[in-house]
């Protein structure tokens, strides 16, 4: 037994001693940027949809070995999908923002120097969302607006896709693109069908965004090697 527990203390030594001479590093940063967002329906096709023009900013933490990484964040997202039409009564103009806080989970891999490919899945919670229509039945434009958020299910999910690069003095940039894989619509019908929710009046819905985000890194550990 004492032979036993002797070898693996030589074995755990030596993973150690090879562990320590990998590259280490450890970042904490902070990012933000711009959405380019839709959501995709069944229904988009004859909606004539455009894209929703939002932001983002969090925080992420990055763990690299060697030429690899991974990147958990906390990222608050404004999203969401614009159907313009000619302001009408009855051809109202709709605008639907869905608020997330969403926590990617990012693979990277440094490919030359600091240029590295991304992808990893995302989850995402939501915060709030509201339904906006523009109408001429009063003579005027008027807005009215409700919440959407008995229409919208409370969880979202999907997967990113992207390209980084980290600048010197802490910079990093950054362009995703993230196609989300549930369905967000909570009425499989679409249901109620009203003018303001009729930006999900549709069996299925999801959520894809185009984001450019800069990042700034706040602290940095790395070994000595």
């Amino acid at each position: 037994m004492k032979n036993v527990l002797r070898a693996s203390g030589v074995v755990l030594l030596f993973c150690l001693k090879g562990y320590a001479q990998v590259p280490l590093r450890f970042d904490v940063g902070i990012k933000a940027g711009y959405n380019l967002a839709s959501i995709n329906s069944s229904s988009a096709a004859s909606l004539n949809p455009n894209f929703f023009q939002g932001y983002h900013a969090g925080i992420y933490t990055m763990f690299k070995i060697s030429n690899f990484a991974i990147q958990p964040e906390f990222v608050y997202s404004a999203q969401g999908q614009t159907f313009q039409y000619p302001i009408t009564a009855a051809m109202p103009s709709l605008t639907t923002q869905i608020n997330y806080l969403t926590f990617p989970i990012i693979l990277k891999a440094y490919v030359a120097g600091g240029f590295n490919l991304q992808a990893g899945p995302q989850l995402g919670m939501l915060l709030s969302s509201q339904g906006s229509v523009q109408t001429l039945a009063t003579g005027q434009p008027t807005v009215s607006t409700q919440s959407l958020n008995q229409y919208i299910k409370s969880n979202d999910a999907g997967a990113v896709f992207g390209l980084g690069w980290d600048l010197p003095l802490g910079l990093n940039l950054t362009a995703r693109y993230y196609i989300g894989l549930a369905n967000i619509n909570y009425y499989s019908t679409g249901y109620p069908n009203t003018f303001v929710t009729t930006s999900l009046g549709t069996s299925r819905a999801n959520n894809h965004v185009f984001q450019f985000s800069v990042g700034y890194r706040l602290f940095k550990w790395e070994n000595d090697n």
